[in-house]
């Protein structure tokens, strides 16, 4: 199959996707033994640091529109899942944030089972970072300084927005935002109610740099067991009581 004939040749005449294509024919060059993740190369062994560190590379390449995307993995209190991405607000050596209705599915789950993880994935540099952790909700006074920061349009959305929930069609979401528009002026919107921030509070960090060879390298920073020993083989100690071993790619 000829590359240029590819996406005309995903579907059938009936509209339905063709029998005979496969997604086994789509693989590209990572990084080479050139640019490696090495851990003699990590000059401060924590992983909030590190992290920093690849943030600040990819926000400042031209390319990636939103570095600060990430996909949020939630679960209800039986297990089941659910994924989305969202945009992280911010964050420092105590996690990561990021602001929502508590309402939505996500919230709702959240409210259920703390328990969340957060993927970043850059792909000019083949890089992601796997977070895991708790989520905990902000203070309603950081809901309201970001609300406040946010463009009146979104402001606006926000409002109209009971996120989740079935609704009859867009038409309804426009006549909200139409009731809304004349309610409120630009500088004047009320944040929602039940509209506000949360905190990933990690546990463990994943590093993860793509090789062409599929030999990728996987730097895991973790707190350590109660009791657990470093052996300094596989395990070896970090810095501010961080733990950090390679894993298999």
């Amino acid at each position: 199959m000829e590359k240029s004939d590819f996406p005309s040749k995903l579907l059938s005449s009936k509209g339905s996707i063709a029998k005979d294509v496969s997604v086994q024919e789509i693989r590209i060059s990572y990084n080479d033994r050139d640019n490696l993740l090495l851990e003699k190369n990590i000059a401060v062994k924590e992983p909030f640091n590190l992290f920093n560190k690849w943030y600040q590379d990819v926000r400042n390449n031209p390319s990636i529109k939103e570095p600060n995307a990430a996909c949020l993995a939630t679960a209800t209190k039986d297990g089941i899942p659910s994924a989305r991405y969202i945009l992280c607000k911010g964050f420092d050596s105590d996690g990561f944030r990021f602001f929502t209705h508590y309402t939505s599915r996500k919230g709702q789950d959240i409210e259920q089972n703390p328990n969340v993880a957060l993927t970043f994935f850059w792909q000019p540099f083949y890089r992601s970072v796997r977070i895991e952790g708790i989520a905990v909700k902000l203070p309603f006074s950081d809901a309201d300084e970001y609300f406040r920061s946010r463009p009146y349009q979104s402001q606006i959305g926000a409002l109209c927005s009971d996120q989740s929930k079935p609704i009859e069609g867009r038409h309804i979401l426009w006549q909200r935002e139409g009731e809304l528009k004349k309610q409120y002026s630009e500088g004047n919107v009320p944040r929602p109610e039940q509209w506000g921030g949360y905190k990933v509070i990690p546990n463990a960090f994943e590093f993860w740099q793509g090789q062409t060879d599929r030999i990728h390298d996987r730097i895991l920073f973790r707190r350590p067991k109660e009791g657990e020993t470093v052996d300094n083989k596989y395990c070896f100690q970090g810095e501010n009581n961080w733990v950090y071993e390679r894993l298999s790619p």
